[in-house]
């Protein structure tokens, strides 16, 4: 079983995850984090942004929108999500990190896509 990682803290455009700081946007997997995440368009999230999670789909997806949560999920993301039985949480990122780690703790296999400024 892959050990789940922790967010130490978030801040607009910075985040702490198991003792590093990033400072753009990333995934966070099962065991390791996808630093310097990009997408199509910034503040879209589309099928195409997340190719990893689609290949090998957690329990749930949570998606940090920005600080003000702006970043808006592609309808198409969230039916393909359920069609694979993947629970998806939208939120401003501050909760989405909160969210995270709760069902981190709970066990559950979960992936945070996280925008981290606006």
């Amino acid at each position: 079983m892959l050990r789940m990682s922790k967010i130490e803290k978030y801040s607009f455009g910075s985040i702490h995850v198991d003792g590093r700081k990033y400072g753009r946007d990333l995934i966070i997997y099962p065991g390791k984090v996808h630093p310097e995440w990009w997408r199509k368009e910034g503040h879209k999230l589309q099928l195409e942004d997340i190719p990893e999670v689609l290949a090998d789909p957690p329990e749930v997806l949570v998606v940090g929108q920005g600080d003000p949560g702006r970043m808006q999920v592609d309808r198409r993301v969230a039916e393909t999500l359920s069609n694979l039985r993947v629970q998806l949480v939208v939120a401003p990122t501050q909760k989405a990190c909160d969210t995270f780690n709760e069902l981190s703790q709970k066990g559950k296999r979960v992936v945070a896509a996280l925008h981290l400024t606006c």
